[in-house]
């Protein structure tokens, strides 16, 4: 009982950090990928021309989104590392959970 009890508890907490995790990686997207994007569309297409445009371009192109980006990438492979623990240990508990029933049926047919 106590321990479906803290399986259960774990369980919740993995599930919250993942959702977490996405929010994040929601954030990153929406308030740092986007704007970014969006800021180097206009300028390409004319709303500011010159060398200081070019290089605003290649700088916001060429490093800042790429950072952005991986940042990204870290969180969706920090979810898809914890999602593989959980299924780990869920697979884990299950087998555990068949052998100590296989016992528990031996010890019954003899007892």
């Amino acid at each position: 009982m106590l321990k479906q009890a803290l399986l259960r508890f774990a369980r919740s907490m993995v599930q919250n950090a993942l959702s977490q995790l996405t929010q994040q990686f929601n954030v990153v997207q929406q308030q740092a990928h986007r704007p970014m994007q969006m800021m180097v569309q206009q300028v390409v297409g004319g709303v500011w021309v010159g060398k200081g445009a070019d290089a605003f371009v290649q700088e916001v192109s060429s490093l800042a989104m790429p950072k952005v980006d991986q940042i990204a990438q870290r969180i969706t492979r920090t979810q898809k590392n914890i999602q593989f623990a959980s299924d780990c240990i869920d697979r884990a508990d299950e087998q555990v959970r068949t052998k100590v029933n296989a016992l528990g049926d031996r010890f019954g047919a003899i007892y």
